[in-house]
């Protein structure tokens, strides 16, 4: 629901702009445009951020352990196995990517399948699993598409909107293409975010493990203030993908932050955990260890070939 109300403010905030600046006509020809350019992303994003971050394949012969685990997860949440990848990378994160289910793929860096446990890594790939069964890939192109679209709109509308009387006033015209861009901005990143603490929860119920995805978020928090993603800072625009943000001078849970604080996903996590420990004592009447459910473990990090 929220995801559906930033959308629709995001439509509205396209249609005042382009009233503003553009008129009904510019409004058409900047969303056009918008729609073209990001209907290329869409379809190619999946190759993009991979070869952005040097992604290599790997399959059962070169990660026998982290494709296994992949495809075992994927089963519990009904989705067709994706194509894993793994990233050279001192940084510990993750990604996902695809338009969809049938063409997805997961990527981890090298510094997370090192630093983390086998739980924890589980927990990592449920979390990304999340993200495509919930074809977060889709909303977050709409949502891409409308801010682009206003941008676009903002710009040309300010330099060629209306003519003679048409013509808007400047001091309006001029706080229009300021603030309509970054309005846009600002519900795309909160799009991302509520994204993440869905991806958080239902990841946690994939693995049958809350408090491993918690506790894999604290060390990639860790790892990522320790070391820097010289890809990602090549390619910013790829950040909302991770799991943690990836860049250097990272901001906190605020209006312009592309994921939530990790402190407050802790948080959630370790609610969700609480909630099946009560569901499963209410179903047998004893406490009951929700990490069971995860995959069978087997001590200590890495290496994953």
């Amino acid at each position: 629901m929220k995801t559906a109300v930033l959308l629709a403010g995001l439509t509205a905030l396209f249609g005042a702009v382009g009233l503003v600046l553009g008129g009904p006509r510019g409004m058409g020809a900047a969303l056009g445009i918008a729609v073209l350019t990001n209907l290329y992303a869409y379809w190619r994003s999946d190759h993009l951020a991979l070869a952005a971050h040097g992604a290599r394949e790997v399959d059962r012969s070169t990660a026998p352990d982290l494709v296994a685990m992949v495809a075992d997860l994927a089963a519990r949440a009904g989705l067709p196995t994706p194509r894993v990848y793994v990233i050279e990378s001192a940084q510990p994160n993750a990604f996902a990517t695809g338009r969809n289910p049938a063409n997805a793929a997961v990527a981890a860096t090298t510094g997370l399948l090192a630093a983390l446990d086998r739980d924890e890594v589980a927990g990592v790939m449920a979390h990304e699993l999340a993200h495509i069964r919930n074809r977060d890939t889709l909303t977050m192109t709409v949502s891409a598409t409308l801010a682009g679209a206003i941008a676009t709109l903002a710009q040309f509308g300010f330099l060629f909107g209306g003519r003679g009387d048409a013509r808007p006033n400047p001091l309006i015209a001029m706080a229009t293409a300021i603030l309509g861009p970054i309005a846009a901005m600002i519900v795309q990143f909160a799009i991302s975010r509520s994204r993440e603490y869905a991806a958080d929860r239902e990841g946690g119920l994939i693995c049958g493990d809350p408090l491993s995805l918690a506790r894999a978020l604290e060390r990639i928090e860790a790892g990522v203030r320790r070391f820097t993603s010289p890809s990602a800072e090549s390619h910013p625009a790829t950040a909302p993908l991770f799991i943690v943000n990836p860049l250097a001078g990272r901001g906190i849970d605020n209006l312009f932050s592309t994921h939530p604080a990790t402190r407050n996903r802790i948080a959630a996590l370790e609610g969700l955990a609480a909630e099946m420990r009560g569901s499963a004592q209410d179903r047998t009447g004893r406490s009951s260890d929700t990490s069971g459910a995860g995959p069978p473990r087997r001590g200590g990090p890495g290496p994953w070939g």
